[in-house]
């Protein structure tokens, strides 16, 4: 037997990589959720829906959207958290949709920034269009 099918088996039976044979260890187990606590989340969905309408209504000028945007953060962590089950779900799943967020957030942070350089390039075009 080679180094690596010893090694591969060496794997399946730590349980790192699954084997083909279909057993499974069940080790992820069906979690019920109550309908109070889904119809708990539904409310909030909606009160947290009426803020976001009540926000845009009060004109706060420039913070609105601060606290439009943070209102709709508390509003996708609810429905992650609830509606896709990752507060049941294991530590790891929640690091890496963390991650993939914060990466997310970077890169738009630098286009942003990117924007920020060339936009004087752009008004310039709008205001006297290629003949």
């Amino acid at each position: 037997m080679s180094r690596v099918q010893s090694k591969y088996r060496e794997l399946v039976a730590d349980g790192v990589v699954a084997s083909s044979n279909g057993d499974s260890h069940d080790e992820a187990h069906p979690h019920v959720v109550s309908v109070g606590l889904l119809a708990a989340v539904l409310a909030v969905l909606l009160v947290l829906t009426v803020v976001t309408v009540g926000v845009s209504e009060l004109r706060l000028g420039d913070a609105a959207i601060f606290v439009a945007l943070a209102v709709a953060v508390v509003k996708a962590a609810f429905v992650v958290l609830y509606f896709m089950h990752l507060r049941w779900d294991s530590l790891f799943n929640s690091v890496i949709l963390i991650g993939s967020l914060l990466f997310v957030a970077i890169f738009l942070a630098f286009t942003l920034v990117d924007t920020a350089e060339y936009k004087p390039n752009v008004d310039a075009a709008v205001v006297a269009p290629a003949p």
